[in-house]
């Protein structure tokens, strides 16, 4: 399969991508766990079927030294013994914040009050940045069919 668009050889996309990935540099820096970030990644591209991003998250939490376990089981987070109580916090409110057509009122007050009692401000801003984020990239990706399967650990860095 191909890309419906190459988004390095375009001019207009690469000087957008060139802002993305400096904002993904950003939440890479950030105090968010990196375990949350790859967890949260990967659950917000499966809802959203962005077989590009579930590639890039799967390998780079693995690379990572993240088990096969727990990115098996990122789908079924509520009913997986294997995340921390803040994982299964933030995994929540990826869910609720990519299903917003779907719920409605997005993310709700308790999932919020959840997230707030195991991340700090700084973690809580990168979380829903980190979201709304892969959100977004998802989106481009799906939009323009980028193909999945190639990717390597550290691509895209």
């Amino acid at each position: 399969m191909d890309a419906r668009l190459n988004y390095f050889a375009e001019p207009t996309a690469r000087k957008a991508l060139k802002y993305f990935v400096s904002g993904s540099k950003t939440l890479t820096d950030s105090a968010l766990p990196s375990a949350t970030r790859e967890l949260v990644a990967l659950r917000v591209s499966q809802i959203n079927g962005c077989a590009g991003c579930i590639d890039m998250h799967t390998k780079e939490a693995a690379a990572a030294g993240e088990t096969a376990v727990r990115l098996n089981l990122v789908a079924a987070w509520r009913e997986a013994t294997v995340f921390t109580e803040a994982e299964r916090a933030a995994l929540h409110m990826a869910e609720q914040g990519t299903r917003v057509a779907d719920a409605a009122g997005g993310v709700d007050d308790a999932v919020w009050a959840s997230a707030a009692e195991h991340y700090d401000e700084e973690q809580l801003t990168a979380l829903v940045v980190h979201i709304s984020f892969m959100n977004m990239v998802n989106r481009l990706n799906i939009i323009t069919r980028q193909p999945a399967g190639d990717y390597e650990p550290g691509q895209a860095h």
